[in-house]
């Protein structure tokens, strides 16, 4: 494996994928929606999220003005429509309208929330802090709704469609899947054991397929199947 230097600013790409959040918000009878890349649990008591903003967005003025947001959390399903989200503005057009979503009445705030979503998140401003060149929203959590099918106290993952939506960078997106439940042992002396004699076994049983299956394809056919 080799390792390469980045640039500075890929710290941001190699921080995702987290959820994808549609923050929307309304302000004297109008409505607007952006998706989001970087938000972040700050705090448990009190509930506090954050949503980082440019200062010149649609967005920001909006969560500014109202002094509320809520973050609506995709999934696959609403991968079209979250691109087309980010690539215009709501300035002087409905883009909710525009992207065809149906919305329903938030529980304690104003913004509307997106159906055919995953989870909704319900924000009042706690702060508002300048960092760099974007602005910290900081919101106290007003009130929490999520599909049954998605979460029960972590996200499901059982099926692709209830998993949330992430952001890799550009105009890609994926999946957040394949759960790992994380399980270890330590030695006497208090250190980990890496791989007990239960996954070893397991492990020298998969390269041993892995031989076979290239001895009887060939390194051509092997990676041929593999790819495909």
């Amino acid at each position: 494996m080799v390792r390469r230097l980045c640039d500075e600013t890929d710290a941001r790409r190699l921080l995702n994928p987290g959820p994808v959040a549609i923050v929307t918000t309304a302000w004297r009878g109008l409505t607007n929606a952006a998706p989001i890349a970087w938000t972040a649990p700050l705090s448990m008591e009190p509930p506090l999220v954050g949503c980082v903003v440019h200062p010149h967005r649609h967005t920001a003025d909006m969560i500014r003005f109202s002094e509320e947001f809520a973050i609506n959390i995709p999934g696959p399903g609403l991968l079209k429509q979250t691109a087309f989200l980010g690539s215009h503005t709501g300035l002087n057009a409905n883009k909710l309208e525009a992207a065809g979503l149906t919305l329903f009445n938030a529980l304690r705030i104003s913004a509307p929330l997106i159906d055919g979503c995953l989870a909704w998140i319900e924000c009042g401003v706690h702060d508002v802090i300048r960092i760099g060149d974007h602005t910290l929203f900081v919101g106290r959590v007003t009130g929490v709704q999520a599909l049954d099918e998605a979460y029960a106290g972590s996200w499901l993952l059982a099926e692709r469609q209830y998993s949330p939506l992430t952001y890799i960078g550009g105009t890609k997106y994926a999946v957040v899947g394949d759960p790992l439940e994380a399980t270890f042992e330590v030695d006497a002396q208090g250190g980990l054991v890496v791989e007990n004699a239960e996954e070893r076994e397991r492990r020298e049983e998969e390269e041993a397929r892995e031989r076979e299956l290239r001895d009887a394809e060939g390194e051509q056919g092997y990676q041929e199947m593999r790819s495909g």
